[in-house]
């Protein structure tokens, strides 16, 4: 104990011949006196030393309006090809196609035969662009419709926990519901906004 109460006495006591470090400002960012009738002195925060920059914000503007117009063309002249979408269905994240069949590990509430749409869709890609939400696209600006086709059972899963040599074992047999849905139709709105 008396060992470390030494080390911090000389530790003190070779700080004060540290130099001290000081605070060089530029004349128009040092503090002026409070008889100017400032209520906030000025510092680097309320008037940064570098001189003001201007926006870019015009220059993307007009990049992203040449790129909306692009795409409205094509879109217009159906000429984009077979369209895929990134849904958020079930948990899980499908890339889909039409006349694509998925099958989920899970039970739809609609019956075999009827028609659903995905509402919660995420990107949406032609051949030449691609549409992606933040972090869905609109359901005015995309439609992915699909039909339930059929609705099963898994087959049996085992799983099994043991314990060698403490006579442990516990089976349990896993069946889910599963659903296989069919991709009808992706379309995109006819103009974008």
């Amino acid at each position: 104990m008396a060992a470390t109460r030494g080390c911090f006495g000389l530790w003190r006591t070779w700080r004060m011949f540290l130099p001290r470090p000081q605070l060089l400002l530029p004349a128009a960012v040092r503090p002026q006196s409070s008889v100017s009738g400032d209520v906030l002195p000025r510092t680097s925060l309320s008037s940064p030393p570098w001189p003001q920059q201007t926006s870019l914000v015009p220059v993307e503007e007009q990049r992203s309006r040449h790129v909306v117009s692009t795409v409205n063309q094509l879109i217009h002249r159906r000429d984009i090809g077979r369209l895929f979408a990134v849904l958020h269905f079930a948990g899980r994240q499908w890339k889909v196609t039409q006349e694509d069949l998925i099958l989920i590990e899970n039970h739809v509430e609609a019956e075999c035969g009827e028609r659903i749409r995905m509402e919660k869709v995420l990107l949406v890609g032609a051949e030449d662009f691609t549409l992606v939400g933040r972090p869905l696209l609109g359901r005015d600006l995309v439609r992915v419709e699909a039909t339930v086709l059929e609705k099963t059972q898994s087959w049996p899963k085992v799983h099994m926990r043991f314990h060698k040599r403490h006579r442990y074992q516990r089976k349990k047999i896993i069946v889910q519901p599963q659903t296989v849905l069919r991709i009808n139709s992706i379309d995109l709105a006819p103009r974008l906004a």
